[in-house]
């Protein structure tokens, strides 16, 4: 048995982490929960033994939401665990969901620290190593400048760096004049470009941008993710009364008041229904990318038409 803990809020080191595991075991089957969809019984589904004793890994995202419930149902897996397994689960942090955490814990799980990057000094070490596994070289001036432009958003960060990797010549120390022209307008496609065109219903654009963001660098894996982000953030903005200004409910929805004014705008023209059939699009793309189809990116591109065309449906 495989087990596998990651700790800390920053959601692209969890992904990066999670991407790198599923590398290593391409014949696995990937199931993946996350907590604030999952009911009582869906994890012990999950868990249960194979049949034929193939190869899985189940992930299951933000364990400090699941209820007492379905906490028990991974500590009574603990008990007994299945050697063909890979259980993966990730813990934002904080007390919440701790007495599971230190089960784990004692249970011999793997740590992997996934903690959000706040200081500058920090985030200068991290694009110095995103420079150094895309194998290029950046001086301390560039680095300096793409913190002060991009510094608040690790993603961006990453992007940015991937962005620049590709588009300045082979050979040369990327320096603050390339920062300054990727400021200008050069910013990479990220998963929540495509996730937002994919929302707004704009397929065209959603095509386009996935293709960018797949060309610079961005994973599949980390598309599906946003997409799957925003439609969350709209059913929990959508239960939300409208008479409540954002920034009063942003306590309550656990969401910051920018992010409740975007789903609302976004939610205009989207069913119940329509949303409801683009989560089962979503994990079907989820389950493509991760193996169960030939071409990873034609079966996203299925979905995200699939999704976009879904608005102003009923």
């Amino acid at each position: 048995m495989g087990l596998v803990l990651i700790q800390g809020a920053e959601g692209l080191l969890a992904d990066r982490a999670i991407t790198k595991i599923l590398a290593a075991n391409p014949t696995a089957t990937t199931t993946t929960l996350i907590a604030d969809e999952i009911e009582v019984g869906m994890i012990t589904d999950s868990l249960a033994p194979s049949l034929f004793g193939d190869a899985r890994i189940v992930v299951i995202k933000e364990i400090q939401d699941l209820t007492a419930e379905c906490s028990d149902e991974i500590i009574e897996y603990l008990v007994d665990p299945d050697e063909s397994l890979n259980l993966i689960l990730w813990h934002k942090g904080g007390v919440k969901g701790k007495a599971l955490v230190d089960k784990v814990k004692k249970a011999g799980a793997e740590v992997i620290a996934a903690e959000a990057i706040k200081k500058d000094s920090d985030k200068a070490e991290f694009v110095r190593s995103e420079f150094k596994r895309l194998g290029r070289k950046i001086s301390t001036e560039a680095v300096q400048a793409l913190i002060d432009s991009l510094g608040s958003d690790l993603r961006e960060l990453g992007g940015a760096c991937s962005q620049l990797a590709s588009d300045v010549l082979d050979g040369k120390v990327i320096d603050e004049n390339d920062v300054v022209a990727y400021q200008r307008g050069r910013i990479e496609t990220t998963g929540y470009d495509v996730a937002d065109a994919v929302l707004d219903g704009k397929t065209a654009l959603a095509l386009i941008s996935l293709r960018n963001a797949i060309n610079t660098g961005t994973d599949p894996v980390l598309i599906v993710s946003a997409i799957a982000a925003s439609i969350r953030t709209m059913a929990k903005v959508s239960g939300a009364s409208r008479g409540l200004k954002s920034y009063d409910l942003a306590s309550q929805l656990g969401l910051p008041p920018w992010q409740i004014d975007k789903a609302r705008r976004q939610l205009s023209g989207w069913s119940e229904n329509a949303l409801a059939r683009s989560v089962i699009t979503l994990a079907q793309a989820d389950a493509d990318i991760k193996g169960a189809a030939a071409d990873p990116a034609y079966a996203l591109e299925r979905a995200i038409i699939t999704i976009s065309t879904a608005r102003g449906s009923k």
